[in-house]
């Protein structure tokens, strides 16, 4: 299989976009002999999904990745997989079979052995479309499985694919036997560092630490309590009084406001992941016609995003890729700008100078709604007149997976920085068998598919162009800043890390 070289920005120069001075990082290896104990209080706005844990959705970033291990994790600077309780693997010269050798000490929550068959079961839960995974396309592609005993499982695919590993980064490894409790947010039964306490729904999530890890001696913590503070003002106004020693997803130009203020400290992740973007359903007319789409991607002054809501930390851009993506062309980036003449050209062409529609925002989203301000006036500007609908995190994400957002919508979206074919086969937006803007095209699944079937670099290379291509003709995603997921906290607590697509691992955190 293809790999994917990753040669973008590191999280130096990342960090240097906050005025040149590098941050203090939470991440960073502590001099002193780890500290054992304690329990860390961290906290986000949206309130957890159980029933959306398969769905990789923000909300649950938070909790999956320290109950849940997955069977790799990529190096973030290479993307080359490594070892997690998959402790080796054998790919086919052709690219259709895949032996992992399993780790024979692990054990889930309940105390039963993990095995080959766990594997089998996940995989063929990820191909369940009753899950909502934005993995199905992938896992589906698997067609058999077969054990040869507890620690062999063998993958047998209907063809190669170019991003498998992303499936394998991103799949929880979770307990069979009590996947209905999990469903309903009853009891979460993984194998990792913490297990499941209580959840009270709309308030917290309490963790204990698992003394039968199978990481020797991990993890230091006694446990994590998260908590839910719905408005992102009272989240910071939380951290600043030192109420919680975490925060996940405050806004970035908070974030940047922390800086110098020696009682705290923040980290810049280096997935670059984090790509926000005006949405538009095309089944609601006169946003099914391309010109309209297209107007509307010009209209929005994407410098002033950036600027205002994420304090200059990130990129204004046009393209879903970050610099360290395959896909990426500087080019193709700066396609869209902010042009309101050309806008109204392209309406006035279409037939349509002066229309209304909705502008739906996900409540759950720090940035959202100072997006919205901002993409609403440039709409006005150009005749464009909307009104803004505002849903909870869940009911967001729900009609964002089903079609079924009015109009207009500001949101986030990953899976970028993973393989590029993941996006255009996995993600609510992209997805070119079902999207979030109903949008269908023979062209568009025809590149998608030589992407994602891609035997080679080249051909890989070539299907990029042709799916960047009709993103940047069709908009029907305008996208419109990149940036990376933020950590603000206190100095206390350090020596976390996340994965590829920022769920957390504590295994190595400990809290002074």
């Amino acid at each position: 299989m293809a790999s994917v070289a990753h040669h973008g920005p590191t999280r130096a120069e990342m960090l240097a976009i906050l005025g040149g001075a590098a941050l203090a990082g939470l991440g960073a290896p502590a001099s002193a002999a780890p500290k054992r104990g304690g329990v860390v209080q961290i906290a986000q706005v949206p309130d957890v999904i159980p029933s959306g844990l398969f769905g990789q959705n923000f909300p649950n970033g938070a909790i999956g990745g320290l109950i849940y291990n997955t069977l790799t994790a990529y190096d973030h600077r290479t993307l080359a997989p490594r070892p997690q309780l998959a402790k080796s693997w054998d790919v086919s010269r052709d690219g259709t079979t895949v032996t992992m050798q399993l780790r024979s000490d692990v054990k889930f929550h309940s105390g039963r052995p993990f095995t080959s068959d766990d594997v089998v079961f996940c995989i063929k839960n990820m191909q369940d479309p009753a899950r909502g995974s934005q993995l199905r396309s992938t896992a589906s592609v698997v067609t058999d499985l077969s054990t040869a005993g507890p620690g062999e499982v063998k993958l047998r695919l209907a063809h190669p694919v170019s991003n498998l590993f992303d499936l394998f980064e991103l799949m929880f490894i979770v307990d069979r036997e009590s996947l209905p409790d999990m469903l309903a947010g009853k009891s979460l039964i993984g194998t990792g560092a913490f297990t499941w306490k209580q959840w009270n729904p709309g308030d917290s999530v309490t963790l204990a630490r698992n003394a039968a890890y199978w990481k020797p001696n991990r993890p230091y913590l006694d446990g994590v309590e998260l908590r839910i503070i719905p408005q992102t003002q009272a989240l910071l106004a939380a951290l600043q009084a030192q109420q919680i020693q975490l925060a996940l997803g405050l806004a970035p130009k908070d974030v940047v406001s922390l800086h110098g203020n020696k009682a705290f400290e923040t980290v810049v992740g280096d997935t670059h992941d984090a790509a926000f973007y005006v949405g538009s359903n095309v089944n609601v007319k006169p946003l099914d016609r391309r010109e309209v789409r297209q107007a509307v991607s010009f209209a929005i002054d994407r410098e002033r995003i950036l600027k205002d809501v994420f304090g200059g930390l990130g990129a204004a851009q046009s393209v879903p890729w970050p610099q360290s993506s395959p896909a990426y062309d500087a080019g193709d980036a700066r396609r869209y700008h902010f042009d309101p003449d050309r806008a109204k050209q392209l309406l006035k062409a279409s037939g349509n100078e002066k229309f209304e529609t909705s502008l739906a925002i996900n409540s759950g989203l720090a940035p959202a709604s100072a997006i919205a301000q901002i993409v609403e006036f440039n709409l006005q500007q150009v005749g464009i007149t909307t009104t803004t609908v505002s849903f909870d995190a869940a009911q967001f994400i729900k009609r964002l997976a089903g079609g079924d957002l009015p109009g207009l919508w500001v949101n986030v979206h990953g899976f970028g920085q993973m393989h590029p074919a993941t996006l255009v086969v996995s993600a609510f937006p992209f997805n070119a068998a079902k999207n979030a803007s109903n949008f269908r095209d023979p062209r568009y699944s025809a590149a998608v598919n030589e992407a994602w079937t891609a035997t080679n670099d080249r051909a890989e290379r070539a299907a990029y162009r042709k799916v960047t291509g009709v993103l940047l003709e069709e908009q029907f995603v305008a996208d419109c800043v990149l940036t990376s997921g933020t950590y603000a906290g206190v100095p206390a607590f350090r020596d976390f890390s996340y994965n590829m697509y920022d769920y957390l691992n504590f295994d190595d955190a400990t809290l002074g």
